[in-house]
């Protein structure tokens, strides 16, 4: 017997509420999202490693814009082929204003507003809002697995509009922290930024009480923190992951990759993927967000 869409949305639903419950039940609340199942991974997670280091912890990635952009996109750079995508989790999503200890902060939320198994939050770069790091088809499509990847599996996902890049955008970011920690206690919470987003990173990293409510942080394209070492995140030895593309106009990879290895001679947890004649935009498109949570979660 043939089932519908909204069959198939509803089985996948009911699926994902199982699996979030198991995973709780069996391993308990700190852990429940440690092992990720697959989503979508022969479209996104079969990328070409032309050389690792470190370990493993440092890999450069194969990167061809006719293939990952032209290929992969219905029209490119604006909407991913409909395989990419899976819609039924926009049943999840919901647009909101929260009041932070006095600032009005806008989000986009994807999952449960409390007792969420984990919590992700994405910080756009700028001229961005929202609705970046909402948007299903852009970037090919690597938002909407990212979302179906987190509430799909019991998470919560906040993307929220950060309009300076200053301390005041710290202080609202670390609101959000505390308010995700606060609405799902004891359960993980990971930050990743992008670009300039990278400063609003680095700034929560100097922040002792966000840093204790944090699990670790995901940076993209962009800036180098030359004075890291001083943070709270660096003393916490939280998990670090940096993505770049070697060809990036904007943030010269090397400063990255310098930071990087400079924890990595310290035995610090970090990991660097560098995509080999990758753009500035390039990491948001083809970060392998399973790969990444899953590291950040089992640290």
């Amino acid at each position: 017997m043939r089932m519908s869409t909204s069959h198939c949305t509803i089985i996948t639903a009911i699926a994902a509420f199982f699996l979030s419950a198991a995973i709780l039940s069996a391993v308990g609340p700190a852990e429940a999202a440690n092992a990720l199942p697959p989503f979508k991974d022969d479209l996104f997670s079969k990328q070409s490693v032309l050389q690792t280091g470190d370990g493993g912890a440092f890999e450069v990635i194969d990167y061809d814009e006719m293939r990952d952009i032209n290929g992969r996109d219905q029209i490119p750079q604006k909407r991913v082929q409909q395989k990419y995508v899976a819609l039924g989790i926009r049943k999840a999503q919901a647009d909101e204003t929260l009041s932070l200890d006095g600032i009005k902060l806008d989000v986009t939320r994807v999952g449960p507003a409390g007792n969420a198994a984990f919590t992700v939050i994405f910080i756009h770069g700028r001229d961005g809002d929202r609705r970046l790091g909402a948007n299903d088809y852009s970037f090919g499509g690597n938002f909407n697995r990212l979302k179906n990847l987190v509430a799909g599996n019991g998470g919560v996902y906040y993307s929220p509009t950060v309009r300076n890049f200053d301390s005041s955008g710290v202080a609202a970011i670390s609101g959000l922290i505390r308010y995700a920690s606060a609405q799902s206690p004891g359960r993980p919470v990971i930050l990743s930024c992008a670009s300039m987003g990278s400063q609003v990173c680095w700034g929560v990293a100097r922040d002792s009480d966000s840093v204790k409510r944090l699990k670790g942080m995901l940076v993209m394209s962009g800036v180098s923190d030359p004075d890291f070492t001083r943070s709270a995140f660096y003393k916490a030895k939280l998990p670090l992951w940096f993505a770049h593309g070697s060809r990036d106009p904007v943030y010269a990879a090397a400063n990255q990759q310098a930071l990087f290895e400079s924890l990595n001679n310290a035995k610090y947890p970090a990991r660097f993927t560098l995509f080999q004649t990758g753009n500035h935009g390039t990491p948001i498109r083809m970060i392998d967000w399973r790969k990444v949570l899953n590291w950040i979660l089992a640290a």
